[in-house]
């Protein structure tokens, strides 16, 4: 039975690391306790009428992940110590080992070490157990890092999306013509606007996690304002100038990859990459493009 007890601890900081490991270090994949958790809440706060409750969706889901991840953890590491207590365990003097022992005290003990705290109140003491606890300790260090650049990865990443939302709503709003696009400014413009999409795209990519953050204002929600670079290259293919004729087919073919990526890991639509952004603007709570 101890034994038993042990593997599933050691389980568990495994089912944790794997999910840190995906969720952070490799950026192609999805962890899969981070993937279900930011689902459910944004899923959640779309049941919701009140607006503000989608905007706290991802901010509250990060949270929970890495409180997820810590309490996976240190709950882990305690169910390896708890089977050897008290008698693989050292205590201060005036701690009664067999008042000690229980699995509170073990979580104790994984919450001193995860924290690199080491009050050395109870300490292993059996040699390969003196190994684990340091080991707990470093793993606490690295989560916490981990952290820390997870959350400062991913909020330029949002800033970068909102201020191609705000471009595109410039270029919109300004009403180009065909004729004003068919010039050597407007291939720039459209060359600009496709090395912002490919950029967007590998962030949706690297930090998933930032498709479930709700932009308050439509000027700054690229899930509104996205359907019109569709528009303006479009409105751009049809020129006499090849070099803007280029642009517009370079354009095109970032939003399409932008589209595929959207509907791969958030949509499931399967649809044209029309259909896809007008699903990402009703899942962000946006009017639907025209």
């Amino acid at each position: 039975m101890a034994w038993a007890t042990t593997v599933l601890g050691v389980a568990l900081v495994l089912i944790a690391l794997r999910d840190v490991f995906h969720t952070l270090w490799h950026p192609t994949r999805h962890g899969g306790l981070s993937r279900v958790i930011m689902t459910v809440l944004w899923r959640l706060s779309k049941v919701s009428a009140r607006h503000r409750a989608a905007g706290l969706a991802a901010p509250v889901g990060m949270a929970a992940v890495v409180a997820t991840w810590a309490l996976t953890a240190v709950v882990g590491w305690a169910l390896v110590y708890w089977p050897h207590m008290p008698h693989a365990f050292t205590y201060a003097p005036g701690l009664e080992p067999a008042d000690h022992a229980g699995f509170p005290d073990a979580v104790y003990v994984s919450l001193v070490h995860i924290s690199t705290l080491g009050l050395g109140d109870i300490a292993p003491a059996v040699g390969w157990l003196r190994i684990v606890a340091p080991m707990e300790a470093l793993v606490g260090f690295a989560l916490l890092s981990a952290t820390v650049a997870w959350t400062l990865g991913i909020f330029p990443a949002l800033a970068r999306r909102r201020a191609l939302a705000l471009r595109i709503s410039h270029l919109v709003r300004t009403r180009p013509t065909t004729e004003q696009l068919d010039a050597d400014a407007g291939a720039a413009i459209l060359d600009s606007l496709a090395a912002d999409v490919s950029v967007i795209s590998v962030d949706f990519l690297q930090y998933a996690e930032s498709y479930y953050f709700q932009d308050g204002d439509d000027h700054i929600s690229l899930a509104g304002q996205v359907t019109g670079a569709v528009n303006l290259a479009d409105q751009a293919s049809v020129a006499r100038h090849p070099d803007v004729r280029m642009s517009a087919a370079v354009l095109r073919a970032a939003l399409d990859d932008l589209a595929v990526i959207l509907d791969d890991r958030f949509l499931r639509t399967e649809g044209s990459t029309r259909q896809v952004f007008g699903e990402f603007a009703r899942d962000h709570g946006r009017p639907e493009p025209a």
